[in-house]
């Protein structure tokens, strides 16, 4: 039945839960969704832009609410923090998960306001995430995302030495993630990058150059491995 519900949500047909659980798990589970779905409707009353559920954590701080927008079925796990100031905003589609510890933030100085980060249906990210949009993320579907992965969307100049390296500026080419790529665990990805569909980074590397699709890639930088 959980599943059926899960499904139904989900829009997803062959959505399945393949794994055996006790009631008491269960109870847990349910519990602590029913008091993220509370949340949810809280945030929604004042003026959290989201469709359907709205799946709300502990300790989640949105700020420039105005800028934030979200699909169906949004989970904002606890101690997520959004800073969504930014030309463009922060939005998401439908099916989109943040987990716990992550922060998004477009723009870092008042004096160099943000362009944004959008992320497409059916893509989770893993907790203790950042995502930096200053230059502007793009995000696409069913992509995953694992601990502790760092995007940065803007990069500092520094070859001129007779001027401080912070009053010399900053280059902004953004990162484009397209649909179905698995970045692993503690991946660093650079301003500039795309990595085309079905792109695998392996947990780790420094992405700092972009990749066709089908690619599997890892080091530091990181190189191709292998075509998938």
């Amino acid at each position: 039945m959980i599943a059926k519900i899960i499904s139904k949500l989900k829009g997803d047909s062959t959505y399945n839960i393949g794994s055996t659980y006790s009631t008491r798990e269960w109870f847990v589970i349910l519990y602590e969704r029913g008091f993220q779905i509370f949340r949810g409707c809280i945030a929604k009353i004042f003026l959290l832009k989201t469709k359907g559920l709205c799946f709300k954590g502990r300790n989640v701080t949105i700020k420039h609410r105005s800028l934030f927008s979200s699909g169906k079925n949004l989970i904002l796990d606890s101690n997520v923090s959004i800073n969504a100031l930014s030309e463009n905003g922060i939005h998401f589609g439908d099916n989109v998960t943040i987990s716990r510890n992550c922060t998004l933030i477009c723009t870092g100085v008042i004096s160099h306001k943000g362009t944004g980060i959008t992320i497409g249906n059916n893509t989770g990210i893993n907790s203790y995430c950042y995502l930096g949009g200053q230059g502007g993320i793009e995000i696409g579907d069913n992509v995953i995302i694992g601990p502790q992965v760092k995007i940065f969307s803007e990069n500092h100049n520094f070859l001129d030495t007779s001027v401080i390296i912070k009053n010399q500026g900053v280059t902004r080419l953004g990162v484009k993630i397209e649909s179905d790529c698995w970045i692993g665990s503690g991946a660093t990805i650079l301003d500039g990058v795309v990595l085309k569909k079905r792109t695998v980074v392996a947990a780790g590397s420094v992405v700092t150059q972009s990749f066709e699709e089908n690619s599997l890639i890892g080091g530091i930088p990181a190189k191709l491995l292998k075509k998938i």
